[in-house]
């Protein structure tokens, strides 16, 4: 899920006596840097974007460390990397209410804050809307069905709209607004006339209509007067691999297709250089932001900032930039991937490891690794010196608690979503490379595809082929099992969802599920017995306590129907 962001903040006032600065953070899901005018391609039309570039500093080696948009805006609005914050991933882990964020830190200091959101996979039950006064994500998880998916998320017009209105209400204030775009994000389908100039190119379609919405805001700045006085942001959260390495879209490997992201700060008034060729990170926006107000850093933050970079007088510290996907783990039980991205090496370390030349390679096509074992297993030692690190110990992030129509929903914008429960701190010398298993993702994704479409006999027949190769695989028992389940096949429902709770017995949502199949099948007894499992390893989920509630009254147990009842009450009073 790639985001751009772009961060505005109006920089404090001269002998004038201007109001206070502003922060304005904008995200643009799945934007691959090398897809800009001001980044080299030609065939796109991003025109705000570019003069933003031609005003101000173009970072050309700015890079994420986390491909998948939860964890990397954790990455923009905290400052710390997955390996403190815990967030690895879009689902599994939420904030913890110890680490501070951008928005918390400008509370602190008397800003109004506020944010709109593009899409569920940034819902405030993931700890982001922490600092916020305003954080306008709205989605009804309870009343979405399949037939209105693209309730899901919103068009950037429409986000574009509610951010302005409340930029109209606020901008006399000071204010920190975050506007979240998701329209570059699979499946691409811009809308006209991008839609016809983009006939053939619909991910750059995406792109197009983003820039016109970005340059909707800087429009606004300009008429209100706060263009001259205020500092631009413009940045990523990863690329897509648009089928490089086999990969359709990002999260499953760490190459730079997903990995390099635009970044491009404007100052007006100083003079800075026009381009920084050093490597830089998304961890580093915060810090720099906060430097540029003036505002202390907290001391969790792990970025540095850029501001010295961007001057005459820069010295690169860099020691190269951490990266690391953890999809491959936490959803199949394959091999995690960490890197580590140096002026000249990309090293990535797997089962099978990894070496790139950038400068005679950049595509990543041919791995040096067999001939360049030496450079490789230094980069391998600074790789880990990083890990320990940004480790910091103990991870700070808290268990996310998703019910189960939050998932469905999430599964439906192209995220797996079926965690087992696989440790992030386990070895992975035993487990499969991701190198090797890319097309076996692939037909699962497309598999999840045809079941969130109703095609379930087309899904079923892909995951018996997955299953083939993978006898052992979670996600697609478990995806077997919610297609049978919705063409009413019960019992082979209930049989799917016995093997992923035997493969991972703290499971939730496959508890849950197997629950609901008992149920179905008449077996009551097994379904109050497996739903009140469910509600063991997961309290928060209000449909178990609900089913359990319906279970008891099958069975004429009514004080302890009322009791569930009550309990799915508590969790969700809008249910």
């Amino acid at each position: 899920m790639l985001v751009v962001s772009l961060l505005v903040l109006v920089l404090p006032a001269s002998a004038a006596g201007n109001p206070s600065p502003n922060v304005m953070v904008i995200t643009i899901d799945t934007l691959r840097a090398d897809h800009l005018g001001c980044y080299g391609d030609q065939q796109i039309l991003t025109p705000n974007i570019d003069s933003l570039a031609a005003d101000g500093v173009r970072f050309e080696r700015a890079y994420t460390p986390v491909p998948v948009t939860l964890p990397a805006h954790t990455v923009l609005f905290t400052g710390t990397y997955p390996l403190l914050s815990g967030i690895h991933d879009f689902s599994a882990n939420k904030l913890s209410p110890a680490q501070p964020t951008l928005a918390s830190v400008l509370k602190e200091q008397g800003y109004t804050t506020g944010a709109v959101i593009g899409s569920a996979v940034l819902d405030s039950r993931f700890g982001l809307n922490r600092g916020f006064d305003f954080y306008y994500d709205h989605f009804d998880f309870n009343r979405l069905q399949e037939s209105n998916l693209d309730e899901m998320e919103r068009p950037g017009n429409v986000v574009a709209d509610t951010a302005l209105d409340w930029l109209a209400k606020n901008n006399q204030k000071k204010f920190f607004l975050w506007m979240h775009l998701y329209d570059p994000h699979f499946p691409y389908r811009p809308p006209a006339p991008y839609s016809d100039q983009y006939k053939d190119r619909p991910y750059d379609g995406e792109i197009a209509f983003a820039d016109s919405q970005v340059g909707r805001l800087i429009r606004f700045l300009k008429d209100k007067g706060l263009y001259q006085n205020t500092i631009i942001v413009l940045t990523g959260d990863h690329g897509e691999s648009l089928g490089e390495h086999g990969e359709k879209t990002h999260g499953f490997f760490i190459y730079n297709a997903t990995l390099h992201i635009p970044m491009i700060l404007h100052v007006p008034g100083q003079r800075l250089v026009n381009s920084v060729p050093e490597l830089v990170s998304l961890a580093d926006l915060m810090p720099t932001v906060l430097q540029a107000l003036k505002v202390d850093v907290p001391p969790q933050v792990q970025g540095r900032n850029l501001l010295p970079l961007m001057t005459a007088k820069k010295e690169d510290q860099s020691q190269g930039l951490y990266a690391e996907t953890f999809l491959p783990r936490l959803h199949f039980n394959w091999s995690e991937l960490r890197g580590l991205e140096t002026k000249n090496y990309h090293f990535i370390d797997a089962p099978k490891p990894e070496l790139y030349d950038l400068a005679k390679d950049p595509g990543e096509t041919q791995n040096l690794y067999p001939t360049k074992k030496a450079v490789a297993e230094e980069m391998r030692a600074r790789l880990f010196a990083l890990i320990r690190r940004y480790s910091g110990g103990q991870e700070l992030a808290e268990k996310t608690g998703l019910d189960p129509a939050l998932m469905e929903r999430l599964q439906s914008l192209g995220y797996a979503g079926f965690s087992g429960g696989a440790s992030p701190t386990v070895s992975n010398r035993t487990l499969p490379d991701p190198k090797d298993r890319i097309q076996l993702y692939e037909l699962f994704s497309d598999a999840m595809a045809d079941s969130q479409h109703a095609k379930y006999a087309e899904s079923t027949h892909k995951l018996n082929q997955v299953l083939q190769t993978d006898p052992d695989s979670i996600p697609a028992h478990y995806l077997l099992g919610l297609n049978y389940y919705r063409m009413r096949e019960f019992p082979q429902a209930v049989a799917q969802f016995r093997q992923v709770v035997q493969l991972s017995p703290d499971y939730a949502l496959a508890v849950f599920q197997l629950g609901l199949s008992f149920g179905q099948t008449g077996d009551w007894d097994r379904a109050i017995e497996t739903l009140k499992r469910a509600l063991q390893l997961d309290s928060t989920n209000f449909s178990a306590s609900y089913n359990l509630g319906a279970a008891y009254l099958q069975k004429k147990m009514v004080p302890e129907a009322v009791t569930a009842f009550r309990q799915c009450i508590t969790t969700a009073p809008d249910y």
